[in-house]
This record gives C-alpha cells, structure tokens and sequence, in this order.
C-alpha cells in the first residue's frame, strides 16, 4: 500500500478517535463478509462507524490523538467500533450481537474517554439502562421529596377543613 494511502487511512482513524465518546476493539476473526456488513448496517442506523483496522495504522492514529491505552487491544485481528452518542449503546449492540450469532467474535475492550475498559467493563456498561431511563429515573428521585412534602402539608389543610365542617353541622344542629 502507498505511503500516502496508509496516511490517509490513518488521519481518517484519527478524526473517528478524536470525535468518539467510545471506542469498542473487537475480534472480527472467523466473520463472514455478509454477517460484517449486516452488522456495519445494523450500527451506521444508530450512528455508529464500524471498520476493520489495520493494527500499525490504528497504533499510529491513537498515538497522534493522545489515547496511546488503545495500542494494548490492537493485537490480531481487529474492527473499532465508535460510538458518537450514549456510550452504553455500542456495547449494547455488540454485546446483543455477540449473543445472537454463531461466529465466535469477542470484544477485546474499550477506550471511554481517556479510561481503558476492559472487555469485562463493556459488557458491565452494556447492561445499563440507556441515558433517557436513567434520566427518568433521576427526575423521578427528584420529584418524590416534594410530593411527599405536598401530602404532609394538604393533610394538615384537609384536616383542618374537615373539622370546620363538622363543627358548622353541629351549629346548624345537623
């Protein structure tokens, strides 16, 4: 391959490192081309670039982009998955991915920012619930101190308003 051709590849893996909230280092080996190519579909849906990498090039580019922890999982055979939004989404994609096919393909681990994950961490982060539950979930804990305190007060009032009631049916002789 030409000298410039490597460069190029290389700069490209750049801007995908430099632009990714996660990076996901799988073994593809054993992957047939059509399986490779459903999945890259099944991923570019949700916004997620999957390519096979050239190991020397991928080293090169995470040496230049500052994420040199990456060079550890760039052994063999490998694909990079990066994921641009919720982190959790890549490696829930890859992991249902892994379960669902017969070929034996692993993720070999990770790179979250500037932390190094391992393929044990990926699968951890692929069991979270998704940002907009986890969300929900927070607004939820948020919002049940202040119901809570609006019942305490409105028994109060309710009482209040019960015993006024009862007190004006004994006036009027009810």
């Amino acid at each position: 391959m030409p000298k410039e051709k490597k460069e190029q590849i290389a700069r490209r893996i750049e801007e995908f490192l430099s632009g990714c909230k996660i990076a996901i280092v799988t073994d593809y080996r054993g992957m047939p081309v059509a399986e490779m190519s459903q999945l890259r579909h099944r991923l570019k849906e949700s916004g997620i670039e999957y390519h096979v990498v050239k190991n020397t090039l991928a080293c090169l580019a995470a040496e230049r982009t500052g994420k040199e922890g990456l060079k550890s999982l760039l052994r063999g055979p490998s694909a990079i998955a990066f994921g641009y939004g919720g982190a959790s989404e890549p490696a829930k994609m890859l992991t249902e991915y892994i379960r669902s096919s017969k070929v034996a393909h692993s993720i070999k681990g990770g790179l979250l920012g500037e932390r190094m994950l391992s393929s044990e961490e990926v699968a951890t982060l692929a069991s979270l619930p998704s940002t907009e539950i986890l969300l929900s979930r927070l607004a939820q804990q948020m919002q049940m101190p202040i119901s809570s305190l609006l019942a305490v007060l409105s028994a109060n009032l309710r009482g209040i308003v019960q015993i006024l009631k009862a007190r004006e049916q004994q006036l009027r002789g009810v």
